[in-house]
This record gives structure tokens, C-alpha cells and sequence, in this order.
């Protein structure tokens, strides 16, 4: 294996768990596309914490495991990253977790809404959806994850499960399963207040193109 996307799936691991979305336990999986290839590295232990380099194993996109050691109850996610991988080209990283907050909306079987500017600005402006229950790692579960996934917009809840983000980078991916989790957080803690309220929806378009321009010229525009 590449010790370099070895480095980069524990790398990723460790930034997951450091940024705090993510169960107590630290259930979840990383994987990383290999580049120019049908392949990518995935992490093979059950939990994302203290996660060594022997933790990571290299799988086709075709479920095929290439090398390393691959439990059956890691195996059986196998299936809803690589889905993500042939749908997505622009899909470099895929992440699962049970962030807590996040996770609630998930067994709730409630899409979260854009209740933070962050959801917009990150490419999450039409909120999270909800794919619907299958039985985990199951040819209905991939399906429901496909048939919720919205055009753009690199996170979905599973319900009953967890959380799954997909983005072009592992940067972007951990930054995104955290905007997740603070969204779900936020609007929980909201509702002692009188609940959440939705950022417009031209206004969250606004927001976007705020973020954009601050990305491309490297200055705070006011």
C-alpha cells in the first residue's frame, strides 16, 4: 500500500475525532479514493480512535478487498463508499460516523434544515436529507443512500444509523461532518427558545457567494 493515502486515511481519523463529531465510542469509517485509479484506502478497525496505519486497508470499487485484513461488520459499510465514489467523481474522501447530535435527526428520521450559515456557505443550502432505513451495508440501504443524496450536496443522515459526508478533499469532508453536527447541536439547544428558524432561501444563496468570493481573492469582503 501507499504509505502516503495510508498516512492520509489515519490523518483524517485523527481529525475527525479531534474536531468532536463523533460517538463516544468512536464507531465510524474513513475512506479515501486512490487517485487515477478504481481503488480506495478504508479504515478497517471498528472505531476512528487511536486508529494505527494497520488499520487501513486498500479496497477496489468493486467491494473487492485488495490488501490487508477486513472484519465483516467493517466490510459490511464497504458498499455505501464506493457507491459514493462511482456516483461522484468529484469524490475524493467519504466519511461515516454516529455524530451524537447529527445521529438524533437520523433515528428521528428529521432532515436537518439550514439553521447555520455554515450549511450554506459549505454546500449544504438545501439542509440534510434523510435516506431511508436498510438494513446496514444492504443492497436497500445503498439505494435509499443514492436515491436521497441531492445534487451537490455532500452529506446525507441514514436513518437509524448515522451521518455520511463525501466531499472532494478528507479537509473538506471532516470540516463538513462538523458544520453537521453543530447544525444538528444549534438547533436541539434552539428549541428551549422556541425553536429553530431556517436561513431564507435567497439569502442563503448570498451567503454562498460570500464564501466564494472571500475563497478566491484570500480577503474578508464586508
Amino acid at each position: 500500500m501507499d504509505p502516503d493515502l495510508v498516512d492520509q486515511v489515519v490523518d483524517t481519523a485523527a481529525a475527525v475525532v479531534a474536531g468532536g463529531a463523533i460517538s463516544a465510542n468512536g464507531h465510524g469509517n474513513v475512506s479515501v479514493r486512490v487517485p487515477g485509479a478504481e481503488e480506495m484506502y478504508f479504515t478497517s478497525a471498528p472505531s476512528l480512535k487511536g486508529l494505527g496505519r494497520e488499520g487501513v486497508v486498500r479496497v477496489a470499487l468493486d467491494g473487492t478487498l485488495l490488501e490487508g485484513t477486513l472484519p465483516p461488520i467493517q466490510g459490511a459499510v464497504v458498499a455505501m463508499h464506493t457507491a459514493m465514489y462511482a456516483d461522484r467523481g468529484d469524490v475524493g474522501c467519504v466519511i461515516h460516523t454516529h455524530s451524537p447530535y447529527a445521529t438524533a435527526y437520523a433515528v428521528a428520521r428529521q432532515p436537518i434544515d439550514v439553521w447555520i450559515e455554515a450549511l450554506a456557505m459549505f454546500g449544504l443550502a438545501e439542509g440534510v436529507p434523510v435516506a431511508g432505513y436498510g438494513p446496514r451495508g444492504s443492497e436497500q440501504a445503498v439505494a435509499e443512500i443514492r436515491n436521497a443524496v441531492l445534487p451537490g450536496n455532500p452529506a446525507v443522515l441514514l436513518a437509524n444509523h448515522g451521518v455520511l459526508v463525501f466531499h472532494r478533499t478528507p479537509e473538506l469532508a471532516v470540516l463538513v461532518g462538523g458544520v453537521v453536527e453543530e447544525a444538528a447541536q444549534a438547533s436541539l439547544n434552539a428549541r428551549l427558545l422556541g425553536g429553530p428558524v431556517a436561513i431564507a432561501e435567497d439569502l442563503r444563496a448570498a451567503a454562498l457567494q460570500r464564501a466564494m468570493a472571500f475563497e478566491a481573492t484570500g480577503t474578508q469582503t464586508v
